[in-house]
């Protein structure tokens, strides 16, 4: 699936090199603690494979996927949004920052939290890999005051980009995370506990 230029933080691809032959795609939560481990081996193991044997052949696209029975995840995912309106280029290093920190959003640990003191807690992960904390903010920060013409449901300034993500994930009908598809097929062979070697492999295998 085309993704909006608005989004295109969320895409890993050598650009020094043309338009990539083949794509993957990883449909991943924030709080899921089984998208906390794939993206950890791919972050610190793939995508440095990726940059240095398949530049020019392969893009890997992260595609931020709300699980919403654990309400901090429209939060964080929130916050993803953000980060790709201020510093697409730091996306990647964002999620990185706040996968490490992912239990602090499970549900004990935000449920007798406001929402907006949720934001300001994302914006120090935020602040950690360079970003304006207080730009980040305002971006999400909720007003306890009525909108125009009285309105109570106003969202924040991501929240039409965050009904777009909503909408792509939609239309390809995705439900477990992680969830991988591979030139827009599900690839039901890789599995949150692919090491290494086994990304390594599968690499070699189908990227040609």
């Amino acid at each position: 699936m085309a993704l909006a230029p608005k989004f295109a933080g969320q895409i890993f691809a050598e650009s020094r090199q043309p338009k990539a032959v083949h794509s993957l795609e990883l449909y991943l939560d924030y709080v899921c603690p089984f998208s906390k481990k794939q993206f950890t081996t791919v972050y610190q193991s793939v995508l440095p494979l990726v940059r240095n044997k398949y530049a020019g052949k392969l893009q890997v696209v992260f595609r931020q996927q709300i699980q919403p029975w654990h309400p901090s995840s429209t939060l964080t995912h929130e916050a993803g949004i953000a980060v790709l309106k201020l510093a697409p280029n730091k996306f990647w290093e964002f999620s990185n920052a706040l996968f490490e920190k992912q239990t602090e959003f499970f549900d004990v640990n935000v449920v007798n939290e406001a929402r907006n003191d949720t934001y300001k807690r994302l914006g120090k992960i935020a602040a950690g890999v360079g970003i304006d904390e207080n730009k980040f903010y305002e971006l999400l920060e909720i007003s306890d005051q009525p909108g125009e013409g009285g309105a109570l449901n106003i969202g924040n300034g991501v929240t039409n980009d965050l009904k777009l993500l909503v909408k792509y994930n939609r239309l390809v009908g995705i439900h477990v995370t992680p969830t991988v598809l591979f030139n827009g097929a599900v690839e039901g062979s890789i599995s949150s506990g692919f090491s290494k070697e086994d990304w390594e492999q599968w690499l070699a295998k189908n990227v040609v």
